[in-house]
């Protein structure tokens, strides 16, 4: 199967579930009148087959108090950070910031290609990076898209899947959302390499570190439109928790 024939699988699949889930407010009332389905799960799938709704989840009383934890900031905190930032500076202005973070954070897409021994794809990180760093003036602009040159995301999460290391437990981290075990100690190892090695250890100011880390996340939560319990669903744990591993699974596996 071609890549356009698996994002096309993934986001039909998805999209099925979203409206399984969402649709799903009430269970229907059975009785021993009730007529037996014609076909059962296991007729219809593949026995090898992986089960979307079957996600381990081994810490879900402290992921669901995570998730309400994490709307109440989104609410009462982060939202209206990012609308006051969405009001004073333009869009356009807003473009520029964003191109600029992602020209930084080229450095780990970068390492984690080097990592998992994609050369062609580091190769064009490095040239992504050298041409928006000059001709885009520190990455403001993105020229080297316009140029075919496509950027190659990955993080260490990615590496370790790309190895075989499997997701591990379902996790909600208060204030940066869904996760895994797998996902959680990339992250770790993704901001260690970008302290101590990375961007971050080339400029010796707290100040500007600090300032980046600020714009960096308000930035991020600017560009994802999700917020919570707007789904329209009951089951909004549950739906998020599932897309979460399915597009983790669909960027491991491209």
């Amino acid at each position: 199967m071609n890549y356009t024939s698996k994002r096309i699988s993934l986001i039909s699949a998805a999209l099925s579930a979203m409206l399984l889930v969402s649709g799903c407010s009430t269970l229907p009332e059975t009785s021993s009148k009730t007529i037996p389905p014609l076909r059962t799960y296991e007729d219809v799938v593949k026995k090898d087959s992986p089960r979307l709704l079957e996600i381990s989840d081994s810490m879900e009383g402290f992921n669901r108090g995570a998730y309400r934890f994490n709307y109440n900031f989104d609410k009462y905190f982060f939202i209206p950070v990012v609308r006051t930032y969405e009001f004073i500076l333009p869009d356009y202005v807003e473009d520029r910031v964003s191109n600029a973070i992602n020209n930084i954070g080229e450095f780990g897409n970068l390492t984690n290609n080097l990592f998992q021994l994609k050369f062609k794809d580091a190769g064009i990180t490095l040239s992504r990076f050298a041409i928006n760093t000059t001709i885009g003036i520190a990455g403001l602009w993105d020229p080297a898209t316009s140029f075919g040159l496509e950027r190659q995301s990955e993080d260490f999460g990615q590496t370790l899947g790309h190895y075989g290391t499997g997701n591990g437990s379902y996790i909600v981290l208060p204030i940066a959302g869904p996760s895994n075990v797998r996902d959680t100690a990339g992250m770790v190892v993704d901001g260690a390499i970008f302290t101590f090695v990375g961007p971050s250890a080339w400029v010796d100011d707290q100040g500007i570190s600090n300032a980046y880390t600020a714009t960096y996340a308000v930035d991020k939560r600017h560009r994802i439109p999700f917020r919570y319990r707007q789904t329209g669903s009951p089951f909004e744990y549950e739906l998020v928790r599932m897309l979460y591993t399915m597009k983790r699974d669909f960027d491991i596996a491209q």
